[in-house]
């Protein structure tokens, strides 16, 4: 189970991270990652460099991994470690890490809690950083805090994290200077101290509801035993409050010692220069003269299986899992590396089983998965059987899960199965290969976190690549067929149970869940038998069409065909990867054609015709058929507009263009897989009412649309208005005609290889050449103050969100100075409400833009807070408008921004994802191709008069929309 974690993050909510590992199988169902048949010059693979080929050829088992020989690794004296290694991506940047080996599970009875509130004290105060001077430090380098600046505390670590540019060497110096007063010289004042008690205590309330209601219950039965049980890194609220400042101060002197430290820094700079300034600011730290034992906590075994069952009124979901305690596995071997490739066939094989049987009718679950990771302890793995099913299906649930690896182990995988999964596998690390000089420096600092943390190897994407095609072809299915006995034997294992407290809902338990477990061993199965399907996406390749007319953007390098159907392509070939196109292709129109009566048909069209898989593929044999190729093609009906997005390889670019073919032409109405996936959504938001977020959400949209019937949350009512025949026939009507579509590709491709499929499988097309556009569906927002107070839940927590709307001037000047200017308020409202009151853990004011049907922009200030507090907050983030609307911004923060801004650009410019969205948007307004290069000059010209007019326009206090949601009262 990997650990849970708590950021100090002054930009955005913490995103909520699951105490336990669980299999991200949820998305597995929806990433069916398609591709296929190559042509000549698109073969683009990974070649081995010969030496390493050798090397991990000749490689025993017992040997230990090779390691990357451009990372340098070091140990000072005082015992404090570093890691170091260029890397190019992204360019001018660095990736510092300081990383403590302490968390929560050190503190005594008295810090519990004070782990975190020494990471955030971090942030407020050191040595040569006085109370915020870091973070404005930081800021002044165009960096972010939250994106750039960051650190988390876990059960066994604390870990500070820094991106800073490269392009000025005193600028990583100074970055240096500061993860060495992280190391040994925080400050604690006392008053700054007791502020962030406050921020800590905001923290707390923000994670609060059903799920930590739930893991409060969960944990003394899943953890028996272990000091994980009771050493949450968040704490305990009367300590965050109350603990004495010695005792904060203690575990930092306790704990914040060299011999438990490292420090990484991947970039793009010199590596020698680096190790020299980490030499002289980390080599000269003391070594603890009289260390205090740094105790590894373990979790007992149990001989018997154990039963959480687990309850809340405001839990929305039911599921239930197997959770089996095994011996950790070793790391360090190239055998130990083989192993962990055995268990990922295993795992990927069964949940592939699992997410075939969720598309069956009457399925027994709606997600379901299987795994293997490390547990609290570093001594244990937990291998898992998950499932998240209907809340009257437990025990069917846990029946199957049980069958399903009782099958395993009694008849095995398929031969077909295996190839199919060797083939996924050796797919992704081939690309990594190919891709290795294109990695990005926070994955490789976030790998050497790991090897330091837990001893992760550090091979290259070479030696990987190669000790996969070595090992694959020699791994037989008797030896993965093994696994399932070894992973879920009958003992020292713990069912969790889930689910919704609500009156007339049964839940099983111990004794009926234990009849669960003893009748699987006993049942009559069958062999799994897995179906092949066609070798051929298309048994006919259509008939090209022609490229009427050609012209180039030279200036840009983009070249634009016109083709013989109507159809327009865009096509801009970069450098930045080796192997990484993508596309997007739009139509103007969506579901405003649609008549309010079919309005829910039409919207969920896309969701309902893609389950039913596309041409002669059914969804299963389509996953079955693309695993281990690299394309994907996704159609979307938005509001305004219909169209594809998607990706590919440069080896699978043909079956990419395939795959866009027959989303127009062949998409496949499948009745059973409708019937499934209607009858799943209804189950995911039966008891979605439940959720006091859900009740806020619903209603701030419904109080900012005015009720409008297209700006609904999905309910099992509107589910029940889902209709299959409406839904295929509104999505052919949007595919009948490419004439009007606009595709523009972007990435790793030249001209010669992508026009003869541009001209077969784009040209071809149907074509009708129909003149139509989107309608103005009729949703507008308030003109005057509305404000709407919500009671739901138990937990004392608040949540507030105030929406300023109106008409807006959609150019990029207008764009640049309604960004830079909710940013600019956003740091305000984070120094005043989080800082200098301590009345919230963060605080968002997020802005928005749309040029069709009416231009028109939107601002949200968003935060949490205790209730007896919000009404006070709100006051004063009124305030805080009101005064950056009289005086505008200071000089310092309008600097900063710039600098972020221009910062961001250097980054984003280099990256396709950013390139396909602006180039996308530019030809559907209409706007200067040039202008996307063009973005710093117009972040120069931004001023404080830009910017205080851009207040005075778009923060309108006589006319926003403000809910806040209170706990229900007693």
């Amino acid at each position: 189970m990997k650990t849970f974690m708590l950021k100090s993050d002054r930009l955005r909510r913490r995103e909520a991270m699951s105490i336990r590992t669980r299999i991200h199988f949820l998305f597995l169902a929806a990433a069916i990652v398609l591709a296929t048949c190559l042509i000549g010059k698109q073969q683009h693979a990974a070649i081995i460099p010969a030496q390493v080929q050798a090397q991990v050829q000749s490689q025993n088992l017992s040997e230990p991994m090779p390691r990357d020989p451009e990372i340098a690794i070091g140990t000072f004296p005082n015992g404090l470690r570093y890691y170091i290694r260029n890397n190019k991506k992204p360019e001018k940047r660095a990736e510092l890490r300081l990383v403590v080996k302490a968390g929560s599970i050190l503190e005594d009875d008295d810090q519990q809690g004070l782990a975190h509130l020494v990471e955030h004290m971090a942030f407020n105060g050191t040595s040569h950083f006085p109370k915020n001077e870091l973070v404005s430090f930081i800021e002044s380098l165009g960096m972010r805090f939250g994106a750039d600046i960051n650190a988390y505390t876990s059960f066994d670590e604390t870990v500070y994290m820094l991106t800073v540019p490269t392009d000025k060497p005193e600028t990583m110096d100074k970055a240096m200077l500061i993860l060495e007063d992280w190391a040994h010289n925080l400050s604690f004042d006392p008053v700054e101290i007791d502020k962030e008690r406050g921020v800590v205590m905001e923290e707390w309330r923000l994670g609060r509801g059903a799920g930590a209601r739930m893991r409060d219950k969960l944990f003394p039965v899943l953890l028996k035993g272990s000091r994980y049980a009771d050493r949450l890194p968040i704490g305990k609220p009367e300590i965050i409050q109350n603990g004495k400042q010695e005792r904060l101060k203690q575990f930092y002197a306790d704990w914040y010692r060299p011999d438990l430290m490292a420090v990484v820094a991947v970039g793009d700079f010199d590596k020698a220069t680096i190790e020299k300034m980490i030499t002289s600011h980390f080599a000269s730290i003391p070594a603890a003269t009289k260390p205090r034992p740094r105790t590894t906590y373990d979790v007992p075994d149990h001989a018997e299986t154990a039963y959480a069952i687990v309850t809340d009124k405001e839990n929305s979901r039911t599921s239930v899992e197997l959770d089996t305690l095994l011996p950790s596995r070793p790391e360090g071997t190239v055998g130990a590396y083989r192993q962990k490739t055995v268990d990922r066939l295993f795992s990927g094989m069964l949940s592939a089983r699992f997410s075939e049987l969720t598309q069956k009718p009457d399925a027994p679950f709606i997600f379901a998965g299987a795994g293997r990771g490390s547990f609290f302890a570093r001594s244990k793995d937990s291998a898992t059987l998950f499932a998240l099913v209907k809340e009257d299906g437990i025990e069917r649930g846990l029946d199957t899960l049980l069958n399903e690896a009782e099958r395993v182990a009694r008849f095995g995988f398929t031969a077909t199965e295996l190839e199919r999964q060797k083939q996924s596998v050796l797919r992704t690390y081939e690309r990594n290969a190919l891709e290795k000089e294109n990695r990005l420096a926070a994955s490789r600092a976030d790998e050497y976190v790991r090897n330091f943390l837990e001893d992760e190897t550090l091979p290259t994407a070479d030696d990987e690549y190669a000790l996969h095609k070595r090992f694959l072809p020699g791994i037989t299915l008797d030896e993965i067929n093994k696994l399932s006995r070894e992973w879920f034997p009958d003992r020292n294992r713990t069912v969790v149970v889930e689910a919704p407290a609500k009156t007339g809902l049964v839940i099983p338990d111990e004794a009926r869940l234990a009849a669960v477990i003893k009748g699987a061993a006993a049942k009559d199965l069958k062999p799994y038998v897995d179906t092949v399907g066609s070798a051929m996406l298309l048994e006919t390749s259509p008939t090209p069409g022609t490229i009427a007319k050609t012209s180039t953007k030279d200036t840009v390098a983009i070249t634009e065909w016109e083709l013989s159907n109507g159809v327009k392509v865009i096509l801009k070939p970069t450098t930045f990867k080796e192997d990484e196109i993508l596309f997007r292709a739009t139509s103007p129109g969506g579901t405003s054609l649609a008549a309010d009566k079919d309005y829910i048909p039409a919207n969920s069209a896309t969701q309902v015709v893609t389950a039913g898989g596309v041409g002669k593929f059914s969804a299963i044999d389509l996953r079955k058929f693309m695993t281990g190729k690299v394309a994907s093609v996704t159609p979307f009906i938005s509001e305004v507009e219909e169209g594809l997005s998607g990706s590919g390889s440069r080896k699978d670019l043909e079956t990419m263009f395939q795959l866009i073919y027959l989303r127009f032409t062949q998409p496949r109405a499948d009745p059973t897989a409708f019937a499934v996936q209607t009858a799943q959504t209804k189950t995911f938001l039966a008891n979605q009412s439940a959720i006091p977020e859900f009740a806020f959400f619903n209603a701030l949209i419904t109080t900012r649309y005015q009720n409008h019937l297209r700006r609904r949350l999905a309910t099992p009512a509107t589910m029940d208005e889902w209709n299959l025949d409406k839904s295929m026939a509104f999505y052919k009507d949007r595919f009948a005609d490419a004439s009007d579509f606009t595709f523009v590709f972007v990435g790793s491709f030249d001209l010669v290889t992508i026009k003869p499929l541009v001209e077969r499988y784009l040209g071809s097309l149907p074509s009708i050449r129909r003149k139509e556009s989107w309608k103005d569906v009729g949703v507008r927002t308030p003109t005057s103050i509305v404000e709407k107070k919500v009671e739901k839940g138990i937990e004392p927590k608040s949540l507030s969100a105030i929406v300023f709307s109106g008409p807006f001037e959609y150019d990029q000047t207008h764009r640049v100075a309604i960004r830079a200017m909710s940013e600019i308020l956003q740091n305000r409202l984070l120094e005043t409400i989080r800082e200098e009151l301590g009345g919230t853990y963060g605080i968002n004011a997020t802005p928005g833009f749309e040029r069709v049907p009416n231009p028109t922009y939107s601002i949200t200030v968003q935060f949490g807070s205790a209730p007896d507090r919000t009404e006070d907050l709100i006051k004063r983030v009124f305030q805080e408008i009101e005064l950056f609307k009289t005086n505008g911004p200071t000089d310092k923060q309008l600097s900063d921004e710039k600098e972020t801004l221009r910062r961001e650009f250097e980054t984003n410019s280099k990256l396709n994802t950013y390139l396909l969205v602006q180039l996308t948007a530019k030809y559907q307004s209409g706007e200067d191709l040039a202008s996307v290069w063009r973005l710093p000059d117009y972040y120069e010209k931004i001023d404080k008069a830009t910017i205080q007019q851009a207040a005075k326009t778009y923060l309108n206090t006589n006319a926003y929309v403000e809910v806040m949601l209170f706990p229900e009262k007693k």
